[in-house]
């Protein structure tokens, strides 16, 4: 065993403190697969305290951390450190308390995001985030990314459904954020740690805001000829008042790949599907399901579909949730992107990604959350051929660059990772990058936790250079 891990022996049995190479390759990278790096070493905790114990021998030998639970981030965002340490939290997946009369939840953050909506159910309750993943992540790496899925548009991220954290930061200090009441008083500094990708430390408990499950659902699947016109039937819905639980497009290529993993049923011919999900009280439904067949009647669509039953339900989301993974089939390497544009440029982004597919020659499946602009281009490559990850990765740098041209966002809910961190400067100016990196720089002075994501250049200074800002030796920023 290495001399630098002497310490960790008396906190972790041989089983949990893994060195072998054969061990470390399980966890050398996540859901982006284009970055790899093999860890120090990878400890498995079963406590807080253990978590808390690591962190500190982190923090007094100032070796880099990585925290991980089912390594499903899409940017690279638990992507190992070299010289570092991963944590693995997955056998912290209990759920510690769950209140039916408050609507509340206290999980450990390897509980798998799903499993609180099976423990909830019998109580007529549910957690309302659901990324696509939602079967294999868990709540803790929700929280790091801030994650949504599919009903975002009506409920929000996981910073709208997290009420409350014990983190232990970086220097190993342990604090209570928020608390058990959807109302606090003072500073959010939940809301400041949700989405933090890492990099302030590790959130060992989470309280989380439960809500009554909908009454009833009314799912609708839309085919269109056109991407142009599914985006349109979009500004029709939400320009006519409704708020859909749901509003999801997906184009040819990603039906196609859906079609074939899943043999969901989608129209034959589409060149995009739109999925509409009302949601609520049974006399609302009656009333919004009306509103919304005059809506769709207005738009050019040329089939639809009315989930009749549960079953039916599912059968029509299993498509969108398979979409990633699907792809899969059609490719064998793609990069999914993830960028935010105003929901009125919708189209126009549209046109703008199938003129780089033509321009590149690459394909482009599309997969978004149309109801708040949320997109999800996968670039299709084979990684066996020379330059070809090159020229995906170019492709997403465009896209990326074009988001922030359209006055969105290069990140709607996978983080900003490895995988986007150099464009930050480009949706930034430097004072504002600088107050991101002085308040991360008061959670961890020696900018150890999650080093190398979100921001360029920031990977773990040399011992002799704690004093120097990451970004200053970068040339980001500037003192002077």
């Amino acid at each position: 065993m290495t001399s630098i891990l002497n310490g960790l022996e008396a906190i972790f049995p041989d089983q949990r403190l893994l060195c072998d190479p054969a061990y470390l390759a399980a966890f050398e990278s996540d859901g982006l697969t284009a970055f790899r790096t093999k860890p120090l070493a990878v400890v498995i905790p079963e406590t807080d305290h253990e978590v808390i114990a690591v962190v500190k021998w982190c923090h007094d030998n100032q070796v880099p951390f990585v925290a991980r639970g089912s390594g499903t981030s899409l940017s690279g965002g638990s992507l190992p450190v070299a010289d570092g340490i991963v944590i693995a939290l997955n056998r912290m997946n209990r759920i510690l308390h769950l209140d039916p009369r408050e609507r509340v939840a206290k999980v450990e953050p390897g509980v798998v995001n799903q499993h609180v909506s099976h423990a909830a159910a019998p109580h007529g309750l549910y957690y309302a985030p659901d990324p696509s993943s939602q079967s294999i992540c868990t709540i803790g790496g929700n929280v790091a990314f801030n994650s949504g899925g599919a009903h975002c548009l009506k409920y929000g991220m996981t910073s709208n459904h997290v009420i409350g954290c014990k983190v232990v930061l970086a220097t190993g200090e342990v604090v209570e954020m928020g608390g058990a009441s959807v109302e606090s008083v003072g500073p959010d500094f939940t809301g400041l740690f949700c989405g933090s990708e890492g990099l302030f430390g590790i959130a060992l408990e989470i309280t989380l805001r439960l809500l009554p499950k909908p009454q009833q659902f009314h799912t609708v699947l839309v085919g269109y000829q056109s991407l142009q016109a599914a985006g349109e039937a979009v500004s029709a819905v939400i320009d006519s008042g409704l708020l859909p639980g749901a509003l999801e497009i997906m184009d040819a290529l990603s039906i196609e790949a859906a079609e074939a993993a899943v043999a969901c049923g989608y129209p034959e011919g589409a060149a995009a599907v739109l999925i509409v999900e009302l949601e609520g009280p049974e006399e609302r439904i009656r009333y919004e399901r009306e509103m919304l067949e005059r809506v769709l009647s207005g738009t050019d669509a040329f089939a639809q579909r009315v989930a009749v039953d549960e079953a039916d339900r599912m059968s029509i989301w299993r498509g969108r949730k398979s979409a990633f993974s699907a792809v899969g089939r059609l490719s064998p390497d793609f990069l999914v992107q993830d960028g935010v544009v105003p929901r009125k440029r919708l189209g126009e982004a549209l046109v703008r990604i199938e003129e780089l597919s033509k321009q590149s020659g690459m394909r482009i499946a599309n997969v978004f959350h149309a109801g708040d602009g949320n997109l999800h281009p996968l670039i299709m490559f084979d990684g066996t051929e020379e330059g070809a990850l090159h020229r995906a990765e170019k492709v997403a740098g465009e896209l990326s660059r074009l988001c922030i041209e359209m006055g969105g966002s290069i990140t709607g809910e996978h983080g900003v990772g490895m995988e986007k961190r150099d464009f930050m400067p480009d949706m930034y100016d430097a004072a504002s990058m600088d107050m991101m990196a002085r308040v991360r720089r008061a959670m961890d002075p020696h900018w150890i936790a999650n080093p190398g994501k979100m921001f360029p250049g920031s990977e773990a200074p040399a011992l002799s250079q704690v004093g120097l800002h990451p970004l200053e030796q970068a040339g980001v920023i500037s003192r002077e």
